[in-house]
C-alpha cells in the first residue's frame, strides 16, 4: 500500500473532527507552544467542530425535509439530479486524482507558505476534495491523469490566494482573528459577487436599506430583531410554504412539523455562533504561538489558519440569507429556461455559498439575497454544463446513479464557476490553459501583495 493510499485511508477513518485536532496539535508544538497547552487547544478545537457538525446536521435534516416537500409540491421533474456534496466528495476522493490530492495540496501549501507567497496554512484537509473534483474533471475531459493532478495543484494555490485576499474581511466581520477561508465551495463566490454587489449600490432605494442584523434589530425591536426569533420566524415561513397543502388531512401533525422546524432553525441561530466561540478559544494558543514563531524567524509575517466555511454559517447574515434563498432556488429551478437540474440533497449548503460574500455586503441581508439570487442563476447553468462530466467521473468511480436520473450534479461545486473553468481549459486548451491559470494565480498573488489594503477593502475589510 503506497503513501497516498495510507494517507487517504487515515483521513477517511479519522474524519475531520479527529484529524484536524491532530494536525493543529503538531502545528502548535512545532511553533513552540507548550505540549500541554497545545494538547488542550487541539481537544477544544475537536470538541468545537463536533458541536458545529451536530448543529449543521440539525439544520441539514430540517432543511432536507422542507426542501423535498417544496420540490414535491411544485411537481418538478428533471433528468439531472442533485446528489449532494457528500456524494460529490466521495466520488472526487475515489478517483486516481483524488488518491493523491492530499499530498499534492500539502506540498503546494507548504511551498507557498515557506516562500512567503501565501499567509494561509490550510488545515482543512477533508475539503481538499474540492481540488480532487477539479482535477478529476480535467483528467476525464483530457484523458490525462497527470494533467488532472496539475489542475488540482493549481486549484489548491488559487484557493490559497482567495483565502488570503478575503481573510481581513472575514476576520473583521466575523470576529475570527488569524483565520482565512480557502474553501473551494465558498471562496470562488467572492470575485463573481463583486460586480453584482457594486450593481446593488447603483439601485436607488434598495441601496439605502439598512438590513444587516443590527439594523433589523433596530427596526423590529429587540424581540423580533433577535437572531433566535428571526430563525424561528424564517422556519415558520418555510414550513408554511412547504406544508400548507397538508393541513386539510392532518392539521395538528402539520402544525407540529412547522413549529418544530421553526424551533430547530432558532436553535441553529443560537448554537452555531456559540460553537464557533469555543473553536476560537482553542485557536487562540495556536495563533499566539504562530505570531511568536514568525516574529522570531520571519520578521513578524502573519500566518492565517485556513478553515472550513462552516465556521461562518452561524452568523445571522449568512444563515438568514441561505434560508431565504431556499424557496428562491426552487422557484428558479422551475422558471429558468433550459434548466434540467432537480434540486434535492444540497439545498442546505446555500448558507455556505453566500457566507463569504457577507463582509463585502456588510451583512446586509437584502443585498446578500439580491446577489445570492444572481449567483444561483449562474449556478444552475454551471451545474447543467458540468453534469455530463460529473456523471462520467462518478461512473468511473463506481458511484451508483439514482434510478430517476440520467445525469447527476450538485449545488456544492456544481454551482461554482471554478470547476467549470478548469474543465473547459482542460478540454479545449490542455496544458496551455492549466499553465495560464497557474500564471494568473501567480499574478494575482503579486498584485495583492503590492497593495493588500486596497484588495482587502474590495473584499469587505474596513481598512484604515
Amino acid at each position: 500500500m503506497d503513501f497516498a493510499t495510507v494517507l487517504k485511508s487515515l483521513v477517511d477513518t479519522l474524519g475531520s473532527t479527529v484529524l484536524l485536532p491532530v494536525f493543529i496539535f503538531l502545528f502548535a508544538v512545532i511553533l513552540g507552544a507548550k505540549v500541554g497547552r497545545a494538547f488542550r487547544a487541539a481537544v477544544t478545537i475537536g470538541v468545537a467542530f463536533i458541536g458545529i457538525n451536530l448543529v449543521i446536521g440539525l439544520m441539514w435534516g430540517s432543511l432536507a425535509e422542507v426542501s423535498q416537500a417544496m420540490v414535491t409540491n411544485a411537481g418538478i421533474s428533471r433528468d439531472i439530479v442533485d446528489v449532494g456534496w457528500p456524494a460529490a466528495a466521495a466520488v472526487a476522493f475515489a478517483t486516481d486524482v483524488g488518491l493523491w490530492v492530499i499530498p499534492i495540496g500539502l506540498v503546494v501549501n507548504f511551498a507557498l507558505l515557506f516562500t512567503g507567497v501565501t499567509k494561509t496554512l490550510n488545515v482543512d484537509l477533508w475539503n481538499f476534495w474540492h481540488y480532487a473534483l477539479i482535477g478529476s474533471l480535467v483528467a476525464a475531459v483530457s484523458g490525462n491523469v497527470v494533467m488532472g493532478m496539475a489542475a488540482a495543484a493549481v486549484a489548491a494555490a488559487f484557493m490559497l490566494f482567495l483565502g488570503d485576499w478575503t481573510a481581513k474581511g472575514i476576520q473583521e466581520f466575523y470576529d475570527l482573528p488569524g483565520i482565512s477561508i480557502p474553501h473551494g465551495m465558498t471562496a470562488p463566490m467572492v470575485p463573481l459577487a463583486l460586480p453584482f454587489n457594486w450593481l446593488f449600490d447603483k439601485i436607488p432605494g434598495l441601496n439605502k436599506i439598512d438590513a444587516d442584523p443590527e439594523g433589523i434589530e433596530k427596526a423590529l425591536g429587540s424581540t423580533f430583531g433577535d437572531p433566535m426569533v428571526m430563525g424561528f420566524v424564517i422556519g415558520i415561513v418555510l414550513g408554511l410554504i412547504a406544508y400548507t397543502g397538508e393541513f386539510a388531512g392532518a392539521f395538528v401533525p402539520t402544525l407540529g412539523k412547522i413549529v418544530v422546524l421553526g424551533v430547530n432553525l432558532a436553535a441553529v441561530m443560537v448554537l452555531l455562533p456559540r460553537m464557533v466561540r469555543i473553536l476560537m478559544e482553542g485557536l487562540i494558543p495556536v495563533s499566539e504561538a504562530a505570531r511568536t514563531f514568525m516574529a522570531k524567524r520571519a520578521s513578524g509575517k502573519e500566518v492565517y489558519i485556513g478553515l472550513d466555511s462552516a465556521v461562518l454559517v452561524g452568523h445571522p447574515s449568512a444563515i438568514s440569507t441561505g434560508l431565504l434563498l431556499v424557496p428562491i432556488a426552487i422557484l428558479l429551478s422551475i422558471i429558468l429556461p433550459g434548466n434540467r437540474m432537480l434540486l434535492f440533497a444540497d439545498l442546505a449548503v446555500l448558507p455556505f455559498l453566500c457566507a463569504q460574500i457577507a463582509p463585502m455586503a456588510k451583512g446586509n441581508i437584502v443585498r446578500m439575497v439580491f446577489v445570492g439570487t444572481i449567483l444561483l442563476i449562474f449556478g444552475f447553468y454551471f451545474a447543467n454544463a458540468l453534469a455530463p462530466v460529473i456523471t462520467e467521473v462518478a461512473g468511473g468511480a463506481g458511484f451508483a446513479i439514482p434510478d430517476n436520473a440520467v445525469m447527476i450534479s450538485s449545488i456544492a461545486d456544481g454551482f461554482v464557476w471554478s470547476p467549470l473553468a478548469f474543465m473547459l481549459l482542460g478540454k479545449y486548451t490542455g496544458w496551455i490553459g492549466i499553465g495560464l491559470f497557474a500564471v494568473l494565480t501567480g499574478v494575482l498573488f503579486y498584485f495583492y501583495k503590492k497593495n493588500e489594503a486596497a484588495w482587502d477593502k474590495l473584499a469587505g475589510a474596513k481598512g484604515e
